[in-house]
Formats: structure tokens, C-alpha cells, sequence
């Protein structure tokens, strides 16, 4: 730990005297002195603390952080010397104001180095060894054992070209993920029957509370309860009332098996919607005729019907649309994604074509390029929150991309006969089971339909003692239901062995014989309707097959495999493999969230000291890992606001101000916790308006629950005003949330707390190395102070393995009780082997490179606010070329011919390029975006100055097709060379965009969630 008072600065390894007076400028000092942690050990001037503090016998030669750092110390200097730096203490001191730069003393629970990368292996394999991860979960409850099939494995999930990729806003260079994702929209639409599906949401219970918000919102909110079936999976039910009660809807559970009260529940016209799920969590299965009532009832009315399901047992059984359901949902967990502890799994969402611009999240459709070929782009989405702000039905800005992709390919490789043979299996196993139990036990099966699941009345014994039995004759878990009754799922990875075990502990009788066949699934409840008949699921089932698909669409896709991906606000930094390597291992993916907390003592291991050092980091008192994004943490934050004051006696409270530059999330996800959003304005050099703040606030005075900050800001500022703001607020009885988008310039020089805040999110898969996935998978676990600490979120199933929240906690804000918990091990590598005099160096370097890159441009663009100096990330301002016929898509296309993805468009400011290198990315990487944006700029002057050879910009990206095929050269005005080769190094590192420009209107736009065919494809080809 570094403690730095009058005096001196103590560490491990040295003593510096500093002054009271000059405290943090020694600090900093010493840090500009660790700079060798990144360096080659030959380099004296940088590694002069390594060596009093190591032998050459002890010295770690595989350091993390000399991998993960970009920037050597010779590109440093170089660095420096350009934006005007003698060293890096200045140049801190110069970007980070005096009244925020309090550089945090890390206590981290790792060495001070950090661990080396081997020693990080060794240390993760020994704590994921401390779960129980052999044992036979039988839980259910939405969490199933899979097979994920080993060419998938290795090919998407632990490959960095799939894992690595952005969000697919530039669909040229992303038409391999897209082309996943239409997949899984295929099969989501065709198993449920309706017609357009998105490309996954994030777990099922959000996914059942944003099918009750559409619900909600198709009446306007004229409409204030909200029907659930009681047999709905408990964490389901938890989030429906988490989400339902800052709206003030109210929830009415009903008994689905008493038909006749259930109607007249659904007769009533104050009812918006209702949700049953299909099959149940008891393992019932509702009749068709039963689920077309409700349908017919509520449609009387004009409400929805809602279910949610499972894909695997829809392989079987009849579609929701058969019936008349207007949303269907789910996970899609069992295709292949490990249970992990919860999550991430991609959750699916499909409607019927009445709702299509209502639907949450982002679908992928089919549209036409430049050529006239058939290309991919991402469809019309309902929230758009950017545009909609406050008045966005959803504040959802992310997906469960990467899983959604590992499920959809899951779908081809086995294709329809493959899951169908599955599923048949799953349910000839319990089939049998429940055949046993009921003839040879003195147990009953209570529910006398099933697909895998059975829920069984013990006789003669307790629930306690029959999985005390299960586990120690069988290393199987069971689910109690209550002390009397226990439920099972059998699922994918079922054996006969297995079976035959259950068999003897129900029975206590080790003679049963199997039947030679699988009984049939019940005619009546079965489907009669083919499913998965796209080509695309009929192609690919020998693994030679599966992996040149795979690599196909891989190579359709840019990544940080290709080049740096420098998107303002998004941090695309390195994910390193050996943070990737945990996420395959069985020890954390085949671990149920739902099995007994003693058994899980590795995952408490490692969530226990994350949630320590998160603390830490941020300066606060306790934290929950339990948001699984971005915008569900903005939601989880700000609900603990409001449960805070309400339970102060201060329900009045409902004002969130939100400065105009703020995410959109932010004021969709303030809506959606029944606040009421002021905006306030921002100066013209984009700092914070304090006048207008304090005009708001004299205005709002007794109403103000919170204001909601960025900081640094959007615009990439670190502004002196934030901790003046947060005073302001505070002395009108307000709390103060900090978005933590930007933390990747906090870590180590300040902090939320520090800065005053009393709740953060920090977006994990930004600042803490969690990879996009392609737009998913995501983590934002909340921080806050002592105060806020007894209402942070409890779970409805399993007790906590920290003990944060209290009987005054929120209900939970996702399915899993730690959200994404199979991605914590990427974080908690990724703090660990930085350590604490790494993980500020790469604060400061994230910003050294973006200030690096801004001066560079500074010459050829006008750049953004912040006079001479930025953050961790800068804007470009395009604005003055618009009149002039260039706009800024212009540019963001043609820099995907010099192989770069484009920084953020038109965010926060429309008509600009937002850029944010992040600390990964070394010297000659920034210079290639640099001296491509140089070379651009010159073909903006071309096309303004009327140069025919300005059509390049029009005309960008350019495919080999283009290149080779267009009959059209001798008129453009340019060649083929300064279309594909415009400056040298491409010829020698070159990522072709695969179609030409797509039209950024959609309407040519097709709404479909089928894929094209192969032969459609190569027609257009």
C-alpha cells in the first residue's frame, strides 16, 4: 500500500522524501519513475525500482503490465516531446485540475507489481478449483448443462476475431457477426412463431420486464397492472417487481391451472398485459387451449400476452404465435453457452409484427449496398435513446452479442434433426424418470405434464435429507421447492448413468431396467410445423464444414485483431488472452448460480476480493456485481436513490438533472426509475453550466433526488466545476450519481468518491478489459457510500456470498445474483496483474496517447473544447465541411479503406468523430489512424476544391468486387490504387470491407428475421 503523508512516500521498496506542500507531485513523480513496469528489464533509466526491489533470481520476465501498455518508454519520450512535456508529471499536472487530481493510495488485494501472467494462471487455477464444479446440477430453473461443441469453442468463443469486434454500427466491416446474429433472429422467430425477433437482450428476467414495459407503454400508461403466472422462475418474478414498482404498476400473480379465475383476472380492462411461462418452472405445460384463452381475453381489451420459454423445448413443442401470443421470450442459455455461474447468456425476444417498432434492443435486417448486393445492417430500433432521451420506452444499449452468436451457430452445426434428437432425449429421460418414481417409490410427480423438469412430493423422507442423499451417494444437486418437495431438470448432458442413479434414489431400488426406446413426446402438445428450414441450418454439420463457416463469417469481421478500434466512450482496449483464458474453464462455467454457496467457495473467493478492490478504486464502501450492463447499473443506481429517500420520508424527490451532453441512457434509465429528468445545459467550451445548474436547482429546490455526472465528460474534459456541482446538489438535499463510462481516466489519479459522488456504475467491459464480444457481453457493478449500502439489490433465490443489502434492499435488477459472473475472472486478472503502480500508469498513458493523437490532428481539424488538452479521448469537429458536401459518415466510411473501424459518430456531438485510443495501443498504431486521418483530409480539400478524385469519400468503403467487377473507373475520377492502397502500408496490412457503402436510411430496409439464402447471396454476388 502507498501511503503518502508529510514526509515521506512509503513503498515496498523505497523511501522519497516529498513535502506536505509538494505531496502529490512526489507521488506522481514516482510514478513517472515506475515507468519500467512495461519496459524490457535492459533499459536502466526505466527500470532502476525494479532492480532494488528484485533479484535476477525473482524477477518475473512475463509482467502484464509491459504486455498490456502500448507505449514503450522510448515512444514516451517521443510522445511527450510532441504535446509539449519534459515528463509525465507535468503533463498530468497540466490535464488533470489541481482540485481533482488526488492520487489514490491502491490497496489492492494483489502484490504491489502485480502478479505476472504465469503466476496469475497459477493463482486463478487454484481459486477455480475451490468450486464444486463436478457436481451434477439438476437445478433448472433456466440454467441447464450443455454440450458447446469444441469447433465453437475454440472458433468463436476463445477467438479473439469474434470477441473483440465492436457493436456492428459500421455494418461493412462487420457483416460476419451480423450475419450470426440474423441466425439467431432465424431461429428465435422460428421456434416462437412470430415474426420479427432482436438480436438478444440480456438475461430473461429483463427480458420478461421489458415485455411488461411494452406492454405498458402500447397503452400510454393508462393501463397500471401487469398479470404474472405464478409458476413464472422466482428471479423472473423478482425483476418484474423490481422494475414494476418505480412505475407504480401493479403486479397481479395468478394461478395458471385455475383457468376460470385467471380469466376473470384478464378480463379486467386495467390489466395491460400478462405473462405465463411455457413450460413453467414446476415443469407444467400450459394447453394450447388454455393459453389461447388468455390470449383471446386479454386481446378483447387490446392487452398483450407474454410467454416466456425455452428454445430447446420449443424444438417440440407447439410455437407461443399458435395460440395468439403477441411477445415470446427467454434464454437461449441451453444452446450450447455455459451455465457459468449465472450469465452472460443471451436472452431472445420476438413479437408479433403489430409491435415490430416497438420491440427493445437492436435487430439486424436485410438491406442492399452501394452495388445493389445483398448486405446486413442493424434495423430500425425502438429506444434510440439518443433521440428519445426521457421519453425512450427502454433504456437497453446493449445485447448479449458474442453468447447470441455462440447459440445461433450452436442452432447450425446441430440443425434442426440435431436439436430435435436432442430435445426428444431430454424428454424421454424424464419421461422415464417420472414413470419410475410414480410406479416403483411412495413419491408423486405433481405435475402430470412436463418436458424436463419434474416436481416430485416426498413421502417418508424430507427435502433436506433427499438432497443430502443426492449429493453424497450421487454428486447431484436438486432444487427444494419447500421442505416437503424438490424439483429436477434433466437437460443436454444427462447420461444413462445419470438416470439410472435417479432412479435409485427415488426408488432405493438399484434393479430398474431402461425401455430400449424413448417414450414419444404428447401428441397434443407437440408441433407439427417444420422448424430451422433455412439452408444456412442444413450446411454445416461436419466440423471441416462448420469451421470454414465460422472462419467465413470471422473474416467478414474487423476486430482488434485488424487495428485499433478508437471509439470515443467505448475504451477498446486490450483483452488479454491470459483474462480470456478462465471464461472456458469448466471449474467457473459449469457452476450453477442457484447450487449451495459451499460449494462455491472459488467464485466467493474471487467476488470477494474484486468487490474489495472495485471499493477501493472507486472510493467507496460497498458494491453489487449484479447489474449485467451499462444501463442496467445507471437504473440499479439511481433506484437505491430513490429507495434512500423515500425511505427518508422524501417521496417528493423525483428530479434527476442531466447535463445536455449525457449519454442517453442516462435519462431513459432515470424515466424508467419514475424520475422526472431536467436537463441543464453546458458551456460553450463544454464544461458544466453551474449557473444554469443552480438556476435548476433554486427552481427544483424540495424535489431533486439527483443529479447524474459523467466525469471526465463526455466531451473529454476534466472539469474543475464537477466537485462545485456535487456540492450544489448535495446542499439541496440531493444525492450525486457519477457515470463511470469514463473511469479509464480515473483509475489511480481520483475518484467517484474522492470526487463526492454517492453511487457509480463502472462500465467493466471499458475501463476493466471485459471484450465487447461484437456488442456483448457487458458487466456494470454499482458502488456506494455506507448510506446507500442497506438498499443495494438481494436476490430471490440464494443468499448472497458478501453480505451487502439488508431487509431494505431493492428487488434484483437481473436474473443472476452477480450478473455476469462468468466474466468477473477478466476484471479481477486484469486489476490483479496491473497492480497498484500499474493500474495508474495506464490512466495516464490512455491519456498521454489521446493527447498525443489530438496534437497531431490539431493542425488538419478542428478539435472540440479543452483548449490544448484532453482526457482519455478528444472530438473532431467535422461540422465545417457539411455546407460543403463532406459529411462526417464520409469520413468514418472511407477510414474503413485504410483499415481502420471508425471512432464514434455523431456522438455526443452530431457531425463529429469522437476518438479514444486507449493505454493498449503502441506508437506506430497511433500514428497509422493519424496519418490516415492526415490523408483523408487531403481528399476532403480535393472534393471541396471540385478534384474528381474527392468522389472518393462518396464512394467509400471500396470490396475487392468494387475493385475488380464495377465497369465505372474511367469515370470516377480516382484509381483502383487510390481507392484500395491510399498510403503505403497497406499493401502489406490490408482488411477489405467485404460490400460496398450501405444507404444510411432505411428504406430499403426489410424487417426480416430470416436469412437470405445462399443462392440469393450469390445471385447478388
Amino acid at each position: 500500500m502507498l501511503r503518502i503523508k508529510a514526509g515521506v512516500i512509503r513503498s515496498a521498496t523505497m523511501v522519497i522524501p516529498i513535502s506536505r506542500r509538494t505531496g502529490i507531485r512526489g507521488s506522481l513523480t514516482m510514478m513517472s519513475r515506475l515507468r519500467m513496469i512495461h519496459t524490457d528489464v535492459s533499459s536502466n533509466k526505466y527500470n532502476q525500482v525494479y532492480n532494488t526491489s528484485a533479484s535476477d533470481l525473482d524477477r518475473a520476465l512475463d509482467s502484464f503490465p509491459r504486455r498490456h501498455l502500448g507505449p514503450s518508454p522510448k515512444d514516451v519520450e517521443q510522445m511527450l516531446k510532441v504535446t509539449g512535456f519534459s515528463d509525465l508529471n507535468s503533463f498530468v499536472e497540466s490535464v488533470v485540475p489541481s482540485s481533482v487530481l488526488q492520487k489514490r493510495a491502491l490497496n489492492l488485494e494483489a502484490p504491489s507489481r502485480g502478479f505476472s501472467e504465469q503466476e496469475m494462471i497459477s493463482h486463478l487455477e487454484e481459486i477455480a478449483n475451490k468450486n464444486q464444479y463436478r457436481v451434477k446440477n439438476l437445478i433448472g430453473k433456466g440454467y441447464y448443462g450443455t454440450v458447446l461443441p469444441p469447433v465453437i469453442l475454440r472458433n468463436v468463443l476463445e477467438s479473439p476475431e469474434w470477441y473483440t469486434s465492436y457493436t456492428p454500427y459500421q455494418p461493412e466491416v462487420s457483416q460476419g457477426r451480423l450475419e450470426s446474429l440474423l441466425n439467431f433472429q432465424t431461429v428465435v422467430s422460428d421456434l416462437t412463431g412470430l415474426p420479427v425477433a432482436n438480436a438478444s437482450l440480456l438475461d430473461e428476467g429483463t427480458a420478461a420486464a421489458e415485455a411488461m414495459l411494452l406492454s405498458y407503454h402500447a397503452h400510454r400508461g393508462k393501463k397500471t397492472k401487469y398479470a404474472i403466472g405464478r409458476k413464472l422462475h422466482p428471479q423472473t418474478k423478482s425483476v418484474l417487481y423490481s422494475r414494476a414498482k418505480p412505475l407504480n404498476i401493479e403486479i397481479v400473480e395468478i394461478d395458471c391451472e385455475n383457468v376460470e379465475h385467471s380469466l376473470k383476472v384478464l378480463s379486467d380492462k386495467s390489466i395491460a398485459g400478462a405473462i405465463v411461462q411455457y413450460p413453467a418452472t414446476d415443469g407444467s405445460i400450459l394447453s394450447g387451449e388454455t393459453l389461447s384463452q388468455y390470449a383471446k381475453i386479454l386481446h378483447q381489451h387490446k392487452s398483450l400476452l407474454s410467454v416466456a420459454s425455452d428454445l430447446m423445448a420449443l424444438t417440440l413443442l407447439k410455437a407461443p404465435a399458435e395460440f395468439g401470443a403477441d411477445i415470446a421470450l427467454g434464454s437461449s442459455q441451453r444452446f450450447g453457452v455455459p451455465m457459468g455461474y449465472g450469465g452472460p447468456h443471451a436472452a431472445f425476444f420476438a413479437v408479433a409484427d403489430k409491435w415490430n417498432r416497438r420491440i427493445p434492443g437492436r435487430i439486424v435486417g436485410v438491406s442492399k449496398d452501394r452495388l445493389g448486393k445483398t448486405a446486413l445492417r442493424l434495423a430500425l430500433q425502438t429506444r434510440e435513446q439518443h433521440i428519445k432521451r426521457d421519453k425512450a420506452t427502454s433504456n437497453i444499449c446493449t445485447a448479449q452479442a458474442l453468447l447470441a452468436n455462440v447459440a445461433a451457430n450452436y442452432c447450425v452445426y446441430h440443425g434442426p434433426e440435431g436439436l430435435a434428437k436432442i430435445a426428444k432425449r431430454i424428454y424421454g429421460m424424464t419421461a422415464i424418470l417420472a414413470q419410475a418414481v410414480e410406479e416403483l417409490s411412495p413419491h408423486s410427480v405433481l405435475n402430470d405434464t412436463w418436458f424436463d423438469t419434474l416436481t416430485i412430493a416426498l413421502k417418508n423422507t424430507t427435502s433436506k435429507e433427499l438432497s443430502r442423499r443426492a449429493l453424497e451417494d450421487f454428486n447431484m444437486n436438486l432444487f427444494t421447492v419447500n421442505e416437503n418437495t424438490v424439483s429436477l431438470s434433466l437437460d443436454e448432458t444427462t447420461t444413462k448413468k445419470d438416470l439410472l442413479d435417479l432412479v435409485q434414489l427415488f426408488t432405493e431400488s438399484g434393479s430398474f431396467t431402461l425401455p430400449t426406446e424413448f417414450p414419444q413426446f404428447p401428441s397434443e402438445l407437440c408441433r407439427t410445423d417444420p422448424i430451422l428450414t433455412n439452408e444456412v441450418f442444413h450446411l454445416y454439420h461436419s466440423e471441416t464444414a462448420m469451421l470454414r463457416y465460422l472462419h467465413r463469417l470471422q473474416s467478414r469481421d474487423l476486430s482488434l485483431a485488424n487495428s485499433m478500434i478508437p471509439l470515443g466512450s467505448c475504451t477498446m482496449k486490450l483483452n488479454s488472452t491470459v483474462e480470456m483464458m478462465p471464461i472456458t474453464w469448466p471449474q467457473f462455467g459449469n457452476m450453477h448460480p442457484f447450487q449451495p454457496i459451499n460449494q462455491a467457495k472459488g467464485y466467493a473467493e474471487l467476488i470477494s476480493s474484486l468487490e474489495h478492490d472495485l471499493c477501493n478504486i472507486t472510493g467507496f464502501d460497498a458494491v453489487s456485481l449484479q447489474p449485467n450492463s451499462g444501463a442496467s447499473g445507471e437504473y440499479a443506481g439511481l433506484r437505491l436513490i430513490r429507495a434512500y429517500l423515500e425511505d427518508k420520508g422524501q417521496k417528493q424527490r423525483k428530479i434527476c438533472l442531466i447535463p445536455v451532453s449525457a449519454h442517453g441512457t442516462n435519462p431513459a434509465s432515470a424515466a424508467m426509475c419514475g424520475m422526472k429528468v431536467v436537463p441543464f445545459n453546458c458551456l460553450a467550451d463544454g464544461s458544466l453550466d453551474l449557473e444554469d445548474l443552480q438556476l435548476k436547482i433554486d427552481k427544483h429546490a424540495e424535489e431533486i433526488a439527483a443529479v447524474m455526472i459523467t466525469y471526465p465528460s463526455t466531451y473529454g474534459l476534466y472539469e474543475e466545476g464537477v466537485k462545485k456541482a456535487f456540492e450544489m446538489v448535495h446542499a439541496a438535499g440531493g444525492q450525486v450519481y457519477l457515470d463511470g463510462a469514463n473511469m479509464n481516466a480515473q483509475v489511480g489519479l481520483t475518484s467517484p468518491g474522492d470526487l463526492g459522488a454517492d453511487v457509480c456504475h463502472l462500465n467493466l467491459h471499458k475501463t476493466f478489459a471485459i471484450p465487447h464480444g461484437g456488442g456483448g457481453p457487458a458487466g456494470a457493478p454499482i458502488c456506494v457510500r455506507s448510506h446507500l449500502a442497506p438498499y443495494l439489490p438481494r436476490h430471490s433465490v440464494v443468499d448472497m456470498i458478501t453480505q451487502v443489502g439488508s431487509e431494505k434492499s431493492i428487488e434484483s435488477v437481473s436474473s443472476g445474483p452477480y450478473g455476469n459472473a462468468l466474466v468477473l475472472p477478466i476484471s479481477y486478472a486484469y486489476i490483479k496483474m496491473m497492480g497498484r503502480e500499474g493500474l495508474p500508469y495506464s490512466s495516464v498513458l490512455a491519456m498521454l496517447n489521446a493527447n498525443y493523437m489530438r496534437r497531431r490532428l490539431q493542425s488538419h481539424y478542428q478539435i472540440l473544447f479543452g483548449g490544448n488538452h484532453c482526457a482519455h479521448e478528444f472530438i473532431i469537429d467535422l461540422r465545417e465541411f457539411k455546407a460543403k458536401g463532406v459529411e462526417a459518415i464520409d469520413v468514418a466510411k472511407r477510414l474503413q479503406d485504410y483499415g481502420f473501424h471508425a471512432p464514434t459518430l455523431a456522438f455526443p456531438v452530431p457531425h463529429t468523430l469522437m476518438v479514444e485510443p486507449t493505454e493498449s495501443e503502441n506508437l506506430q498504431e497511433l500514428d497509422r489512424f493519424v496519418d490516415a486521418m492526415i490523408s483523408i483530409r487531403s481528399e476532403i480539400d480535393s472534393f471541396i476544391a471540385g478534384d474528381p478524385s474527392g468522389a472518393i469519400l462518396k464512394n467509400a468503403p471500396h470490396s475487392l468486387e468494387d475493385l475488380i467487377l464495377a465497369q465505372d473507373w474511367e469515370t470516377r475520377g480516382y484509381s483502383r490504387e487510390q481507392a484500395a492502397y491510399p498510403l503505403p502500408y497497406l499493401r502489406h496490412n490490408k482488411f477489405w470491407p467485404v460490400v460496398t457503402r450501405l444507404d444510411d436510411t432505411y428504406g430499403d430496409m426489410h424487417l426480416m428475421c430470416t436469412c437470405p439464402s445462399v443462392e440469393d447471396v450469390a445471385a447478388d454476388s
